[in-house]
């Protein structure tokens, strides 16, 4: 089994930008999934807090350090984008090398 990075980041957004969250981060979101490196690059919004926004991604192993460098992140994370704009707080992450290729089926509760 081969490994990957997986990555958690918890978005605290202003509440006059929570609902316009998907919109703000479409460009950002389209050009990650488009890297080559990239398994997965999934948004969720909290059932608890209607402005946290959780995004759960997934790269090759060596594939994280062209993410950061890349224009579409650098033109993201500064100050004077409306994603860094739209925050209330800094975000959380945990971003860990996990031996893994990409999602599995779960044991415990396999459909027919």
């Amino acid at each position: 089994m081969g490994s990957m990075i997986l990555i958690v980041v918890k978005f605290p957004v202003k509440p006059e930008y929570a609902d316009r969250w998907p919109e703000i981060t479409r460009e950002f979101t389209e050009a990650t999934r488009a890297e080559p490196g990239n398994k997965f690059f999934e948004w969720s919004r909290s059932l608890e807090n209607p402005n946290e926004y959780v995004l759960v991604e997934g790269f090759e192993d060596d594939a994280a350090e062209a993410h950061v460098t890349s224009d579409h992140f650098k033109k993201a994370t500064s100050t004077e984008s409306e994603m860094y704009q739209a925050l209330a707080a800094t975000p959380k992450i945990i971003s860990r090398t996990i031996d893994a290729e990409g999602w599995e089926e779960m044991g415990e509760m396999q459909k027919g």
